[in-house]
């Protein structure tokens, strides 16, 4: 196990957050039009997530940045539905449990914000990702939730919290 801390964004990690997503889109081809590649908050993470009811999370090991994930309300849909938002990792995360723990977090603080459910939108090539969701009560549905502007992201999942 990695010895890390996953702790609330500083304005200090945006370039490290920046790095960690652009990295992740490139390794796995995943499409960058329509996605959270092309997002102009991935460059500034702080301050997209400096709002009510908004909170990213990043995973530190030794002042390095090596993963992260959001919850954020879901844009023009109820205000009881939060996102999932911008969960990445690097290699050296995957496969150690820290990406449970992350999501773990993210959820239990959308809980704690009053939100009574959490949606979000993947790839669906990404497996992995989608099996972690999966045990953890998200299930598919049907259409797009919101006004994410992710029109590449073709699985929508929801979850009751």
């Amino acid at each position: 196990m990695l010895n890390v801390q996953i702790r609330p964004i500083n304005k200090s990690d945006n370039a490290q957050v920046e790095s960690v997503i652009r990295s992740v889109f490139l390794e796995l081809n995943i499409p960058l039009v329509g996605t959270a590649f092309e997002d102009p908050e991935t460059a500034q993470m702080f301050e997209a997530y400096e709002r009510e009811r908004a909170v990213y999370f990043v995973v530190e090991q030794a002042g390095t940045v090596i993963g992260g994930a959001g919850i954020s309300p879901l844009e023009n849909y109820n205000s009881e539905v939060c996102e999932l938002q911008k969960m990445y990792s690097l290699p050296i995360m995957r496969g150690k449990g820290l990406g449970q723990q992350l999501l773990n977090i993210c959820l239990d603080t959308a809980k704690t914000l009053g939100f009574t459910s959490c949606y979000l939108e993947t790839i669906p090539t990404l497996d992995s990702a989608i099996k972690l969701y999966q045990r953890n009560g998200f299930t598919p549905i049907q259409k797009q939730l919101g006004a994410t502007g992710h029109h590449n992201c073709g699985l929508w999942m929801i979850k009751k919290l």
